[in-house]
């Protein structure tokens, strides 16, 4: 291939990155996006790490559809957002605020899920994340499933054969999987999912022996025995919760990790090997990676079938 068919080609590429279908109808649908989201995650980071978990949910069931965003309505009244793992979603009301100011703007032109990509990308690159792509486009779903959150997303306390199947199952590769995990970077897990790792492991009241030691007793301080509520939460990252950095490598491998899916990466040659080349190389292309992955993940059942909803928890038919 000639140098200048090798150039024609690259700016047909970008040409067709940079496409946007909001172009005519709401060229200000990422201005917006940033605005709002920034504004939010200044008054409460915590917006960052939920908004991200949030689009992930979305993604890894249906695809990017919105259909985490529904509320229960009499005729469904066990959507994704009332199913276990959906139950402390944190970033509803960045969501709903970007989409009324683009409802006010351009009415019934920009879907729930193209701002919900854009929101959990702007909430990352608000506390100094990396950016990533989001091509634009996605329709809401009608269909939510509480059954299908259950099934489709992996649980916290997965193996790594399991991880490495729900990962394979919508898509995404044993790389993805890994550098996705670099997502707990930031944030908080909820103490009542590592009650059974801290206490109980093998049901003879034991401790998970994946957990190095004094990471055992400092998890089990901030962790009390029994705890059920929804409300008792620990940092991921030990280290350095609230930047997004190589930092969530760097725990993993000195068998820090808070779920037992996140110890679960030292059980698999290649994640094991990642993990440690991040951690000792000061998170190298950890940032690069986490974008192309991300990019991935957000163009998860991407398509044209659906509807714009009005807003974000309701299909059309309720308004």
């Amino acid at each position: 291939m000639t140098f200048l068919k090798v150039l024609i080609m690259l700016a047909i590429l970008g040409m067709a990155s940079a496409y946007n279908p909001y172009q005519y109808s709401c060229p200000d649908v990422e201005k917006i996006s940033k605005a709002i989201t920034d504004y939010f995650v200044r008054k409460n980071p915590t917006f960052a790490p939920g908004l991200l978990r949030m689009v992930f949910h979305d993604c890894a069931v249906r695809g990017c559809d919105a259909s985490v965003l529904l509320d229960p309505t009499p005729s469904n009244n066990a959507t994704e957002k009332t199913a276990v793992p959906n139950l402390t979603l944190n970033g509803y009301e960045v969501v709903n605020a970007v989409k009324a100011e683009l409802e006010r703007r351009c009415p019934g032109v920009v879907s729930c899920a193209d701002v919900l990509a854009l929101t959990s990308r702007d909430a990352i690159v608000a506390i100094n994340g990396p950016w990533w792509y989001v091509p634009l486009g996605r329709k809401d779903g009608r269909i939510s499933l509480a059954s299908e959150a259950v099934k489709f997303l992996p649980s916290p306390r997965a193996n790594i054969s399991t991880l490495k199947k729900n990962f394979a199952d919508i898509g995404l590769s044993l790389k993805d999987l890994v550098v996705l995990s670099g997502g707990h970077t930031i944030g908080i897990g909820h103490c009542n999912i590592i009650q059974n790792r801290l206490y109980n492991f093998t049901g003879k009241g034991d401790t998970d022996p994946k957990i190095e030691a004094s990471y055992a007793k400092i998890l089990k301080y901030k962790c009390p025995k029994k705890v059920g509520d929804l409300t008792t939460v620990a940092a991921m990252d030990s280290i350095s919760p609230k930047v997004f950095d190589k930092e969530y490598f760097t725990t993993v491998s000195q068998r820090k990790g808070f779920f037992e899916s996140d110890a679960a990466l030292l059980d698999d040659y290649y994640t094991k090997s990642y993990l440690q080349s991040q951690a000792n190389s000061n998170g190298a292309t950890f940032a690069n990676d986490f974008a192309a992955s991300m990019t991935k993940l957000i163009q998860l059942g991407f398509g044209s079938q659906g509807e714009v909803r009005k807003t974000c928890g309701a299909v059309k038919s309720y308004y």
